[in-house]
């Protein structure tokens, strides 16, 4: 229940901002119990993942036959995986930023809808691509709506589930990723077969089918409410209000009985938007070694990740004699090993804690990673032993590249929430995808033992710099209020005094300066 200033009250502007508002929605939502309706967020919200791991499979797998005659397509394969991978990357960069800022401004709804539409019809179009600067262009698009996904719905699902419950669901969302990775590579192979479908059909359908899955995941999101934190903020709690008592029946019809109390009010000043002056003070004036622990933990995950994958294939087919048209099987391996990793893991990071899964997670992989390296420089694996590695790397090192998501959704106030998403998200795509193609493509083409060598150090040099740095600077966010780990920007600050602040020991009022 949102109760209103009468004074602040009278002078609201038409648009409901201006007003100073007390009340407890936040935490009406956080001592939800889980439920069917959680579920409809998760399906709505997280399957966008899946699609993404796809595309980027399915475009590197495919690669080979786009560059062959009868493709339909004048393109070369280094064309496909230098030029529309770059721009792919850069799509996702420059939409992050993009649809990020407009999803703090306009909702989360409104986004995810759009760069959901914007994702199907580039998908649609890259199918039908007749020429070169057609499937670049599509591509570009493709990774524009991508990244628009990123900033919509990680704050849209930070801010729709419990407390107790958004470590493991964030974390199991961001990993599905893989679950499209192993999609892309065994579709990818039935698209390559030419006794089942023709050279110039296989790769389109493979597109087309992508576009139809957005459709269906675009359906099933109608049914997902706008964020009630959001559109608290932001002048509309009687909008608020109906949502979040609209999902309170549904679960007390849902499970028979009457929800317990929810504990503790929050008065905020609502407004309309928050300029980029203000995000960009909040995020490195106001939390500067949060922000620290947001770079390092995107670019450690980036180099670790492309330190293996960017030599996957060529590693395999150079020092292990694996055919081309074989290296998709080891991939759908490393990439379950992927999956697993949040999906068993997830739980710990609200029960155990966000520092300690964080951090290890991070040294783990690192550590294995160097491990890995040790041995291959030994020469003391084979393919299938060094896919085996890979995937206890990858293990810890997926749990702990969805956690780098999850801590920059929840370390900053809600009003920056989906642009600080976009930003770190920004940096680390960019980081993987310019420097990290560049380094690590360079090193493990060679076929030096050496050189190969070198790149799975630096990787898991920089993840273990992650973890330390989130060993000391993590914050303790779980089970805990997003709201109590960073206090709304509109929030108004607690009255002075003796009693100021009781039972609310981790609220920062906005006037002070927090790590």
């Amino acid at each position: 229940m949102a109760t209103a200033d009468a004074a602040s009250a009278a002078g609201s502007a038409g648009d409901g901002t201006g007003r100073t508002v007390t009340t407890d929605i936040p935490a009406r939502l956080d001592r939800l119990p889980w439920s069917r309706w959680h579920w409809t967020i998760v399906v709505g919200l997280g399957t966008v993942w899946i699609l993404d791991g796809l595309e980027v499979t399915v475009v590197g797998n495919i690669a080979s036959r786009l560059s062959e005659p009868g493709s339909g397509l004048a393109i070369s394969s280094g064309q496909v995986t230098g030029v529309a991978a770059a721009l792919y990357v850069a799509g996702a960069c420059v939409g992050a930023l993009f649809w990020g800022r407009l999803t703090d401004r306009y909702g989360r709804r409104k986004l995810f809808m759009i760069t959901l539409a914007v994702y199907l019809a580039a998908t649609a179009l890259t199918a039908v691509s007749f020429h070169a600067w057609w499937f670049f262009l599509f591509r570009f698009l493709t990774g524009f709506g991508i990244g628009g996904e990123y900033a919509a719905i990680n704050s849209a699902i930070d801010e729709l589930i419990p407390a107790n419950y958004r470590g493991r669901v964030d974390l199991i969302i961001n990993g599905s990723f893989w679950v499209g990775a192993v999609g892309g590579s065994l579709l990818s192979i039935l698209a390559l077969n030419t006794r089942f479908l023709a050279a110039d059909v296989g790769w389109r359908l493979t597109f087309a089918l992508g576009a139809v899955l957005a459709l269906v995941i675009l359906l099933v999101r109608r049914h997902v409410p706008e964020s009630p934190r959001w559109l608290l903020i932001h002048g509309k709690d009687g909008e608020a209000e109906e949502v979040v008592s609209g999902i309170e029946q549904r679960i007390e019809s849902e499970t028979g009985g009457r929800l317990p109390e929810p504990h503790g009010e929050i008065t905020i000043h609502q407004r309309r938007s928050v300029s980029f002056l203000e995000i960009g003070r909040t995020v490195f004036a106001r939390y500067p070694k949060r922000a620290v622990l947001g770079f390092s933990l995107f670019i450690g995950q980036a180099f670790l990740y492309n330190a293996i994958t960017f030599g996957f294939g060529a590693i395999l087919t150079k020092f292990f004699d694996v055919p081309s048209d074989r290296t998709g099987y080891y991939f759908a391996v490393i990439a379950v090993g992927n999956f697993l990793g949040p999906l068993l893991l997830g739980k710990l990071f609200d029960t155990v804690g966000r520092r300690v899964m964080i951090s290890s997670t991070y040294l783990l992989s690192g550590l294995l990673l160097f491990g890995t390296a040790w041995l291959f420089d030994r020469g003391a694996l084979g393919a299938t032993t060094l896919t085996a590695c890979w995937c206890a790397v990858l293990f810890f090192a997926s749990a702990g590249a969805s956690s780098a998501y999850l801590t920059v959704s929840e370390i900053f106030p809600m009003e920056t929430r989906a642009m600080s998403i976009a930003f770190f998200y920004a940096l680390g795509t960019a980081a993987g995808g310019i420097s990290g193609p560049v380094l690590f493509a360079d090193l493990t083409g060679t076929g030096k033992v050496g050189d190969t060598v070198l790149a799975f150090s630096i990787g898991a040099a920089l993840m273990c710099a992650a973890g330390l740095v989130a060993a000391f600077l993590a914050v303790d966010a779980e089970r805990r209020s997003l709201e109590d780990i960073a206090t709304p920007l509109t929030a108004v600050p607690a009255k002075t005094g003796p009693s100021a602040g009781k039972g609310r020991p981790d609220v920062t009022p906005p006037s002070s300066s927090p790590a």
